[in-house]
């Protein structure tokens, strides 16, 4: 799974973010289990984004790959053996494949790398791949309603300034 479908899925189906958003119904038309399974998923992976401690975001990760019992596996591919995954049930296939991607991400860029937005009334997931590694929004539209509170609450608290 590519970590921006990852990001997407969490921030689209995963009841945290919706809340804060106030968002009540499914992004999409309801799909019956499909929706369900979305939700579930999205709402197991959004404490690891969310959680500040290091450790706890590890612990939490690994305790999304024990719970769907992913298994490593070999297959041909072209003729050549190639890397891929396996699990015994099926209904756990798109959180094992969440799960790596958190897995790949964190051991790349360090558990700093992942978060949840700073912005009022946003409780969305990112990744951050910035150079600086120091991405606090999750978007550059919630970084910028910040950039403005912040100005507009300055420009209220200076004396003798009118509005």
């Amino acid at each position: 799974m590519a970590p921006d479908v990852l990001v997407w899925l969490v921030n689209e189906w995963g009841s945290a973010p919706r809340a804060a958003a106030g968002e009540d119904r499914a992004p999409y038309p309801d799909a019956g289990l499909t929706t369900r399974a979305l939700t579930r998923t999205a709402d197991r992976l959004h404490p690891v984004f969310a959680t500040p401690d290091p450790c706890d975001r590890i612990g939490l990760l690994n305790g999304l790959l024990a719970k769907t019992a992913i298994r490593p596996a070999l297959e041909i591919q072209d003729g050549d053996p190639a890397e891929t995954w396996q699990v015994e049930d099926d209904d756990r296939a798109l959180t094992a494949a969440a799960a790596l991607t958190l897995r790949h991400q964190l051991a790349a860029g360090g558990p700093g790398r992942l978060g949840i937005c700073e912005g009022r009334r946003c409780a969305d997931a990112y990744i951050d791949t910035s150079p600086a590694a120091r991405r606090r929004f999750c978007s550059v539209t919630c970084q910028n309603r910040a950039r403005v509170a912040a100005w507009r609450h300055q420009r209220r608290s200076q004396p003798g300034t009118a509005q």
